[in-house]
């Protein structure tokens, strides 16, 4: 049997309607779930018995269970699931003065194999399905509480456009004012540069933001950082940027890790602000979490020497902080710590 929580509203209502039964009553199995926390079709007491009795027959309720939890010092909450076939997943809550950020992930592993992220080390196993995806976020909000979750970025385990049908359905589900009603603008999806999935979020015109992971603005540097770049070219996928940025009428996120020596020189940032001059956007400079793939961050001088450079070129950027260092807390890292022992 299929989880419920796979269906967007608009899914229910037809599924019903096929079977003779009102549109209101999906809406009321939406209110049952995301707002009451019901997980028993019997305890749906103000839905018909021939309902229930075919909700019950047609569908399950499945749950991730935690293997491990692990809390930073800087307050950071890392939850490693397990998921019905045994395979795992990292879920990640980020505090910061008024907000709780969760990272979620959407696949078992990842193809993109990034020389500096140990998600795909292990290889791509699956996607995960939409209730896999909001189950992340119903667990999390529970280990968390009385604290709230006040936004999502997809950036966790996989790549989010890679699994891009079941990664709008739960962006649905999670919206939907009817049930969980998250905010669209507290939205962020990250990517390593998908162009034909990015183009498809233009046309959805979803309202959530878009994060792109650029870490060198040198074709031949970020081909070595991130083997997707020889298919969708760096010059394309600015392109792809600047429409989303004028449909959507957000900032676009570039993530940029610090490497020592590497993308970090006096070229490295005016080469930055030439490509990214006219687009409304910031870059987001990412101190590493994860030195095993023979990368450093750099040293407090080449940190100091950059930043001037990107203020004098002109180049909008936040310095991101480093969450979790002490309980593994970058992406695969608790996971990678479980499938090598």
């Amino acid at each position: 049997m299929k989880d419920v929580k796979n269906y967007t509203l608009k899914d229910l209502k037809e599924l019903l309607q096929k079977q003779g039964f009102s549109n209101f009553s999906a809406q009321q199995v939406f209110d049952w779930i995301y707002r009451k926390n019901v997980e028993s079709f019997d305890s749906m007491s103000n839905l018909s018995k021939e309902i229930r009795g075919f909700l019950k027959e047609n569908f399950c309720f499945s749950k991730v269970k935690l293997s491990k939890q692990e809390v930073s010092v800087d307050g950071t909450k890392k939850f490693l699931f397990t998921l019905e076939d045994e395979s795992s997943i990292e879920t990640v809550v980020i505090p910061k003065k008024d907000r709780n950020t969760l990272c979620l992930s959407t696949q078992v592993g990842c193809k993109f194999n990034c020389s500096f992220c140990l998600s795909g080390q292990s290889g791509f196993k699956r996607n995960l399905k939409v209730s896999e995806i909001i189950n992340q976020y119903l667990e999390a909000g529970k280990l968390i509480a009385p604290e709230s979750i006040t936004n999502i970025v997809f950036m966790g385990i996989g790549e989010p456009l890679d699994n891009f049908v079941n990664l709008i359905k739960s962006i649905q589900v999670l919206t939907e004012t009817k049930g969980i009603n998250f905010s669209k603008r507290r939205i962020s999806i990250s990517t390593c540069g998908l162009i034909p999935e990015i183009e498809k979020l233009i046309d959805l015109k979803l309202g959530v933001k878009l994060s792109i992971s650029l870490h060198s603005v040198d074709s031949k540097k970020r081909t070595k950082l991130m083997p997707i770049n020889r298919r969708y070219p760096l010059e394309e996928l600015i392109k792809a940027a600047r429409s989303f940025s004028r449909k959507e009428k957000h900032l676009i996120t570039f993530e940029y890790a610090l490497l020592r020596g590497y993308n970090t020189s006096k070229q490295d940032a005016q080469a930055l602000a030439r490509i990214l001059r006219g687009m409304r956007y910031k870059v987001n400079l990412i101190s590493l979490n994860c030195l095993d793939a023979g990368y450093k961050s750099p040293d407090q001088a080449e940190l100091d020497s950059f930043r001037k450079e990107l203020k004098r070129a002109g180049v909008f950027f936040t310095l991101r902080e480093s969450r979790g260092s002490d309980i593994n807390a970058a992406c695969g890292q608790l996971r990678a710590s479980g499938l090598n022992k």
